[in-house]
């Protein structure tokens, strides 16, 4: 398999390392030293491309990489604002995208459970969610990803919750989400559902950067056989 990596990052770093063990091929990497030469990827050259680069640039390299009909599987997170630009660019193009907040599999089984805990707790009276992130102190954007992930989880269970706040929520209709930034997290999230009486906790913690970088080579070799806009439920099985 032929990669591109869009974004030369410790996660870029990671990701090259990885597919270099699993005997694929780099066949550019673009950083903010060369990012022009992102218009010379093309099916021809490359099989998929691994976009991780800045919350700033990443709508800009995706929208390009789709229309040059690359396929393309990307995590970088602080720009879904415009998502649904790319899900039209993706359609219109007959593309390839994936997207997701997280590619570790643990995380994602850990999703499955928590929109299982919240439709659980929904049923129940006196308890209170929150959710709780850590991460190293270089990621850029907070809350991360993988939190709006649990957040919007937890929305689409639980009926009176219907929004999320970077912060400590005293609201019963918002959720409240801490973000921490402390030295060399990979990430560490958490949801709680608390009462005067007892607490129930669900807690997912990364140990090494690698977990995410092994995640997105598996999603990529799948998916360099499917076509359309896909999802990491999708290659679980979910």
């Amino acid at each position: 398999m032929r990669i591109a990596l869009v974004g030369y990052g410790k996660m870029g770093k990671a990701i090259e390392q990885i597919a270099l063990d699993r005997n694929h091929e780099i066949s550019f990497i673009i950083d903010q030293d060369n990012q022009e030469d992102i218009h010379k990827i093309s099916p021809e050259n490359t099989d998929i491309a691994i976009e991780f680069s800045q919350p700033s640039s990443a709508f800009n390299n995706i929208h390009t990489l789709l229309a040059h009909k690359v396929k393309t599987i990307a995590g970088t997170t602080g720009w879904l604002d415009r998502y649904d630009e790319i899900i039209t660019l993706c359609n219109e193009t007959n593309g390839t995208f994936l997207y997701a907040s997280n590619f570790s599999i643990g995380v994602n089984l850990f999703f499955e459970l928590n929109e299982w805990l919240a439709s659980k707790m929904n049923q129940l009276e006196g308890f209170t969610a929150s959710l709780e992130e850590i991460h190293h102190t270089e990621k850029k954007d907070a809350p991360s990803g993988t939190a709006i992930t649990l957040a919007e989880g937890i929305q689409d269970k639980i009926g009176h919750i219907n929004s999320w706040v970077n912060d400590v929520s005293e609201k019963l209709d918002t959720l409240g989400i801490v973000s921490k930034r402390e030295g060399k997290v990979p990430g560490t999230h958490s949801v709680k559902y608390s009462s005067p009486l007892e607490s129930v906790e669900i807690i997912h913690t990364a140990h090494d950067r690698k977990v995410f970088a092994e995640g997105v080579i598996k999603v990529s070799e799948w998916a360099t056989n499917q076509t359309g806009v896909l999802s990491i439920r999708e290659f679980l099985k979910i």
